[in-house]
């Protein structure tokens, strides 16, 4: 029991540690997605919640299917979405990654 408990601080200890490192990375791409979103509900006539709605759904790349961007620049736009979205998914699993193994190794990096 006391030992997850110490490997569950040092895993927070760590995460903590890398999203600092990534957090430009990270904040810009949070930023940049709903923006795309509002411009692609300006493009398309869409009202901005629905743009905000399709950033989201596009970024996580669930992608319902439900709001679909017409014309060729919201396409483009919309594939900047996706590409964003699997950009900071593969950022946060990675830190992620990193501080588990660095949690159960008993490595410090800070």
């Amino acid at each position: 029991m006391k030992s997850s408990r110490i490997i569950r601080r040092r895993f927070f200890r760590e995460l903590w540690q890398g999203l600092v490192i990534v957090w430009p990375a990270v904040s810009g791409l949070l930023l940049m997605m709903p923006l795309i979103g509002l411009l692609v509900a300006k493009v398309e006539g869409w009202p901005l919640t629905d743009g905000l709605y399709f950033s989201f759904v596009t970024g996580l790349t669930v992608g319902y299917g439900d709001l679909v961007p017409k014309s060729g620049f919201a396409r483009v736009l919309a594939m900047l979405l996706g590409i964003g979205g699997i950009v900071l998914t593969g950022l946060v699993v990675a830190v992620a990654v990193e501080a588990l193994r660095a949690a159960l190794s008993g490595e410090d990096r800070g």
